[in-house]
């Protein structure tokens, strides 16, 4: 599931045209410079039957969309909402956009924090 949402967003070219490359799981690289895409699951159920596993897992991914500006956190946003939204193929069987929240990084000195819109996803997908 992470690698093929990743491989979603850097296939998007609304998506790389802002951040490049920069889209990784657990954290920015440090001294990369902004914007970027910073991926993170924040949980993950598999699916059962009364037989056992059914092969379809649900997670919830928090996407958060980061720059130097509001504007640019906010546009990166919604590349990556429109990117995601209702997408399919693979193992991805439905990635549904949950909700959003703005805000900024924290830090000791105001002016070096990042502009953060982050997205939640709902990512319905085949584990086998």
């Amino acid at each position: 599931m992470e690698e093929e949402l990743r491989a979603r967003l850097l296939a998007t070219a609304s998506v790389t045209a802002i951040c490049g490359t920069r889209i990784n799981w657990g954290a920015h690289p440090q001294g990369a410079p902004w914007p970027g895409v910073i991926l993170r699951v924040i949980s993950d159920v598999e699916g059962h039957t009364l037989k056992g596993r059914n092969g379809v897992a649900h997670a919830r991914v928090q996407i958060d969309c980061q720059a130097d500006s509001y504007g640019g956190a906010k546009r990166l946003a919604r590349a990556v909402r429109a990117a995601l939204s209702g997408y399919r193929g693979g193992l991805l069987q439905a990635v549904l956009f949950a909700d959003a929240r703005e805000g900024r990084e924290g830090g000791s000195n105001e002016a070096d924090r990042p502009f953060r819109v982050s997205l939640d996803f709902f990512v319905h997908y085949t584990t086998t």
